[in-house]
């Protein structure tokens, strides 16, 4: 039986609290990081946060590198074709403004050996937007990114993978905004298209109009529980990209924060330790919000870290990444058999996500969300990223099984290890190192 009092459990299985503040975030429809839109979001945030009654409840603002869209657009002289619909073709964040001619070269799934079987030296390289079913890792949109710098490519197209989910949008720039090379994505129709044409060694023009410039975005954060020397800080994003509503990425997880401290503030006196909750900002761009937090605490009074990112897929829970600290899967195991459900734990290391500032200090960090049939991530990181796409039914699951795993975090019999920054580089896959290089986020030499 879960350490939920039963009366929290009904209460969970019959609330909207989640849900109506998810209607709330995704009426706002862009909450590109550095826009308006975000900060009406950490509104949302705030108010839920006081009306649960944590204490210290603040907004706190950061500077980062903003971006705005502009148009984009893939012309085929040859052939006489334009292509600049939204639902064709759209530019990924932090790539800058200019016009790339070129042949499309066809690089498959943009594998290192891809690239090098591949010239793509001052043309524009397109690859799919998914990995071989047996590669050792994801191949991140990122890491794609860095082979066509190192290739000598003028432009890269990032192909949806997955037919009838539109262009799929992510940040290209990171910590180098604006980024190198123009770099846009293009629908899976679109994409075998241009396939076509490339074995052909038709030339493309790739033309980006977009802006940069100074921006703001917030961190919004309130605490629950006795005022301890440490904390458990649980995590979510509450900025999205500017083409969808933002629905399942992060808007699930946002929400998923303010419903577990809301289930929590009801059994405070079952807390061991205190427990942060921070919705950040800026999480799609280059983890400027979590980056800005973990900067701005003190290491020592961590105990650990459970970010919420990647839910709503499904009502079963799971540990997609504990970052190499085997002993954060205990808890999540044990809230599985407490439940009598599934709570798979996947002990893998990623720079993605708001966990990785966190991570690579050798503070103990695990991701969650839900289970998933998905071959990559589906509508995520596209416009048809919408609330039709989830169920009130599995947001309510979730709480109960997070709120039930932050207790168990709290708990003062367990403790989770630190690692050396050393452990943890040394833990990344060679992929890994090359993006964040690349990125201007490689923080271990």
């Amino acid at each position: 039986m879960t350490r939920l009092p039963d009366h929290v459990v009904g209460d969970a299985r019959a609330s909207t609290f989640a849900w109506d503040r998810l209607e709330r975030l995704v009426d706002i429809e862009n909450r590109m990081a550095g826009h308006e839109g975000e900060m009406r979001g950490a509104e949302v945030v705030r108010s839920a946060f006081e009306e649960v009654g944590l204490a210290d409840v603040a907004v706190d603002e950061f500077e980062l590198p903003g971006w705005w869209r502009g148009s984009s657009a893939i012309a085929i002289p040859d052939r006489g074709r334009r292509y600049e619909a939204d639902h064709e073709v759209i530019a990924l964040p932090g790539t800058p403004p200019g016009e790339v001619t070129g042949e499309v070269v066809d690089v498959g799934y943009g594998l290192p050996a891809d690239f090098a079987a591949a010239d793509v030296d001052g043309q524009i390289a397109m690859v799919r937007s998914d990995s071989p079913a047996d590669a050792d890792h994801w191949h991140h949109r990122m890491e794609k990114y860095a082979s066509a710098l190192e290739a000598g490519a003028d432009a890269l197209v990032f192909r949806n993978h997955i037919d009838g989910c539109l262009p799929p949008t992510g940040e290209v720039g990171y910590g180098n905004r604006p980024a190198p090379i123009p770099a846009v994505g293009v629908s899976a129709e679109l994409g075998s298209r241009l396939a076509r044409y490339a074995a052909d060694g038709a030339t493309a023009r790739a033309a980006v109009d977009c802006e940069t410039g100074p921006a703001t975005a917030p961190n919004i954060e309130g605490s629950l529980g006795p005022d301890t020397d440490e904390a458990v800080v649980v995590t979510a994003h509450v900025d999205a990209h500017d083409v969808a509503e933002g629905a399942v990425d992060n808007g699930v997880g946002t929400v998923l924060v303010c419903e577990v401290a809301r289930l929590l503030s009801q059994v405070t006196a079952d807390l061991d330790t205190r427990v942060r909750f921070v919705v950040v900002g800026a999480e799609e761009v280059g983890l400027y919000g979590s980056t800005h937090l973990a900067a701005t605490t003190d290491r020592d009074r961590v105990k650990c870290v459970m970010n919420i990112d990647g839910s709503g897929k499904s009502r079963t829970p799971k540990v997609r990444r504990t970052n190499t600290f085997e002993s954060l899967a205990e808890p999540f195991e044990t809230v599985g058999a407490d439940l009598d459900i599934e709570f798979p734990v996947e002990d893998d290391i990623s720079p993605h996500g708001d966990c990785w500032p966190w991570t690579e200090r050798g503070i103990p960090a695990a991701t969650v969300g839900s289970t998933s049939p998905d071959d990559g991530r589906g509508w995520g990181h596209t416009q048809a990223d919408t609330l039709d796409k989830l169920d009130v039914r599995d947001l309510r699951d979730l709480a109960i099984a997070y709120a039930s795993a932050v207790l168990e975090l709290a708990d003062e019999s367990r403790s989770f290890p630190e690692k050396e920054p050393a452990e943890i580089r040394d833990a990344l896959h060679d992929g890994y190192v090359r993006e964040l290089k690349a990125a201007g986020r490689w923080r271990f030499d």
